[in-house]
């Protein structure tokens, strides 16, 4: 039985809480056949993580990543620079080049959107926008909150960050994805 989304219809749905970014929702639909069921949905303003690629003198590509606490896990996980898009209005771009200055002191000269991604489609309507970030300089960082302060940054060759993807050592969603999207856009400038 397959079913298009226009098939299903939003009934109803109400706050059941509201936090300094994210809400909960507690949302009804009915299915193409009638049933009627209720998901919990977190609303979330969506997010952006930002790849920065640099060269050394030879042109060899590289990749500055974050090793952060992140609560949920309990663990520090390596990932991409990113953060929320949590000032009403602000362009994607700008949502990139405020966190990497924030979380890797990098200033790009250069930002593209490489795709969007939903990071977890059966529990939030985020979407989070994977950037690349070019013709970076050093700049000041301005972490915010305890897990930035304590956050590692790690200038690792790209062909490692994707092997790290390859065993495992690098499991981020956006992360992941950034990293693929960025060797495609190499390889395809590259020719192969």
């Amino acid at each position: 039985m397959s079913a298009q989304a226009g098939e299903f219809r939003r009934v109803g749905e109400h706050t059941v809480h509201e936090g300094y970014i994210w809400s909960v929702a507690r949302a009804e639909f009915e299915a193409p056949d009638g049933a009627r069921f209720h998901r919990d949905i977190v609303r979330s303003p969506g997010a952006v993580g930002v790849v920065p690629l640099v060269f050394d003198a030879e042109g060899n590509p590289s990749v500055v990543l974050v090793s952060q606490y992140r609560p949920p896990y309990e663990d520090a996980v390596i990932e991409i620079p990113a953060g929320m898009r949590d000032i009403e209005g602000e362009d994607v771009v700008e949502v990139a080049r405020r966190e990497l200055i924030e979380e890797a002191g990098l200033d790009a000269g250069r930002i593209d959107v490489l795709g969007e991604i939903y990071p977890s489609p059966g529990m939030t309507d985020s979407i989070t926008s994977i950037c690349l970030a070019t013709e970076c300089q050093v700049v000041p960082t301005d972490r915010q909150g305890p897990e930035e302060a304590y956050m590692e940054v790690l200038h690792v060759p790209l062909a490692d960050a994707l092997a790290m993807v390859d065993r495992g050592e690098i499991v981020d969603a956006k992360s992941v994805v950034g990293l693929l999207l960025t060797d495609r856009r190499l390889r395809s400038a590259d020719g192969g």
